[in-house]
């Protein structure tokens, strides 16, 4: 097993509250975690029909299987173990008595947050992050390899071909638990959105567009969009509210939450094909801003990433604003740094500085090459040390 950086969160936080709650997508390592950091506490997966039907029927009775406490997978399948945990946690002093997984987003959370509020911490624990894989000396040379494989930890602990194991994570659980959640009647119709949604993974998001090339309502879009979001598939960057003066884009950019889910589903297959693919920007896009994802879920900040875009053009791939500092970061897929690619950054700093409210600013920018150096005032860091 790969050691994960949120371990020592996770565990910090069962020292201060009953209930701790992972989650995360399908596959990204949450049972993992928590049975290595747990491995006597009595463990229990709500994914077995005969468990969850036991705990949505009787779920008094099947929290008094665990009087010292459980591990308890896929809680999302059993809400009503929720109003009855809460009964069971306000009358026992010990802290750390359930850890809770699940990989669906906001129906868990949701339901958590009703019924356990103040009583359960959250972890989002998403697939393995380049630091991760670097401390466990499992990081390539060139980041192309990372974009066809991406960053499932099924991929790296087994002996996989990753092209196989991302078609199988397609059909076992993209398409079912979206086509469960959502009672998707055209699966011909959604294979088609899911592999067009990639194909527009680190772009703005627009879904009339993206209706008419599927052949779907605008409403159907943006339910489906809602479920990919649930299951963890996607997620998105909204537009920084800094205006200056300027005119600015209201689209979200939308990302997949693994660049190699994306890359199989566009049908990359190797990675001399990725780095001549006309996507292979908006590859290395979607992992460096998935990467700053991690790194803040794993700390347990709550800042959200932003991207800030006027209307004529000039971008800023990532802003992320915290008290009056912030920092504004733009991604380079190139082994090297051309001069124009700070003409961006320069723009916004030049706004922020003279129309902007911040104390401190931070550019910076991410490439595709292997030297960390600074220029223009810009710290420049290569994509491995991330």
């Amino acid at each position: 097993m790969i050691p994960r950086a949120a371990a020592a969160r996770l565990l910090r936080l069962m020292q201060g509250f009953p209930v701790v709650t992972v989650t995360g997508p399908r596959q990204s390592g949450k049972t993992t975690l928590v049975r290595s950091l747990l491995p006597e506490r009595p463990y229990v997966s709500l994914e077995s029909p005969a468990q969850r039907e036991f705990a949505r029927q009787r779920p008094a009775e099947f929290l008094r299987q665990f009087p010292q406490g459980a591990v308890i997978d896929e809680a999302q399948h059993a809400p009503e173990l929720f109003s009855e945990m809460q009964g069971v946690v306000d009358g026992d002093p010990r802290m750390g008595l359930f850890l809770l997984t699940g990989s669906q987003n906001l129906s868990l959370l949701s339901r958590v947050t009703q019924s356990l509020a103040g009583r359960t911490a959250l972890v989002e624990l998403l697939p393995l992050s380049i630091a991760e894989l670097r401390e466990a000396g499992r990081l390539e040379a060139g980041y192309a390899g990372h974009l066809v494989k991406g960053f499932f930890p099924a991929i790296y602990a087994r002996d996989l071909e990753p092209q196989e194991w991302l078609q199988a994570f397609i059909v076992t659980y993209a398409e079912r638990d979206a086509r469960q959640l959502a009672a998707i009647q055209d699966l011909g119709a959604f294979q088609r959105f899911l592999k067009l949604v990639a194909g527009r993974t680190g772009q703005l998001l627009n879904m009339q567009a993206l209706g008419s090339d599927t052949g779907v309502s605008d409403k159907t879009v943006k339910h489906w969009l809602s479920i990919l979001e649930t299951c963890y598939l996607i997620h998105y960057l909204r537009p920084h509210s800094a205006h200056f003066g300027k005119r600015l884009i209201k689209m979200p950019k939308v990302y997949m939450t693994d660049v190699g889910l994306a890359a199989a589903l566009i049908g990359i297959q190797d990675e001399t094909q990725v780095m001549s693919h006309p996507l292979r920007g908006a590859l290395f896009e979607t992992m460096v801003v998935n990467e700053l994802l991690k790194a803040r879920c794993n700390a347990g900040l709550r800042e959200p990433l932003h991207f800030w875009r006027d209307n004529v053009g000039t971008e800023v791939d990532v802003v992320l604003e915290r008290g009056r500092e912030v920092a504004a970061i733009e991604i380079k897929s190139g082994p090297t740094v051309a001069s124009d690619a700070f003409d961006a950054l320069g723009k916004w700093r030049k706004y922020a500085s003279e129309r902007g409210r911040f104390g401190a600013i931070h550019p910076a920018l991410v490439y595709g090459g292997d030297t960390r150096f600074t220029r223009n005032g810009v710290d420049v860091m290569p994509w491995s040390g991330l």
